[in-house]
């Protein structure tokens, strides 16, 4: 355990590291700077798009935000839970410890797409595609001890749940959808 939370500060550390690489790269352009710029900072902050006045499931109006969210997550909670249907996935053979590919590594980290929105963890897309390489040999291992000990870093687990508007009335908390925004990491790993 002591492992992998050495391995998560060094990959704190290589995403810090990833990140001033990449803000360097697009200051030094010169005709290009700004709106690449503003485009990260811009998906940085995420959306901040206001949600009006909900009605819960109740028929209760909320307007404070921490209340929106409240609402958002009982309903939430109520609809798509269903931690009895979780499978326990277990390995066939113990013996033979997993080891990893470092070519699929970086090809999965090739393949992320830019705009891919950001979790928890707040490792983008946009930082991991020119800093992968620095993270590589950190990926690695992570997943090597990942998948030796059936363990998830806890921000792997985490995801920021974002409510979609589906249609109709938008005070309704029922017209509106989950997306989870899970770890750009995990994903690839």
């Amino acid at each position: 355990m002591e492992i992998q939370l050495q391995l998560s500060k060094q990959l704190f550390a290589a995403k810090k590291l990833a990140q001033k690489a990449f803000l360097k790269s697009i200051l030094s352009k010169e005709r290009k700077c700004w709106s690449d710029f503003y485009k990260y900072v811009k998906r940085r902050k995420g959306n901040k798009e206001n949600i009006p006045t909900i009605k819960d499931c109740n028929g209760w109006i909320n307007t404070d935000a921490i209340e929106k969210v409240n609402t958002f997550n009982s309903y939430y909670s109520t609809v798509f839970s269903s931690e009895g249907n979780i499978l326990h996935i277990q390995s066939e053979n113990t013996d033979d410890p997993f080891t990893t590919d470092i070519k699929a590594i970086r090809r999965r980290i090739k393949a992320i797409g830019k705009n891919k929105s950001i979790g928890p963890d707040r490792v983008s897309g946009e930082i991991l595609k020119p800093g992968g390489e620095a993270m590589i040999p950190y990926l690695a291992r992570l997943l090597g001890i990942r998948m030796n000990n059936g363990t998830l870093p806890g921000d792997w687990k985490r995801a920021t749940v974002i409510p979609i508007h589906k249609g109709c009335g938008r005070s309704l908390v029922t017209n509106y959808s989950p997306v989870s925004l899970t770890s750009v990491v995990c994903k690839q790993s």
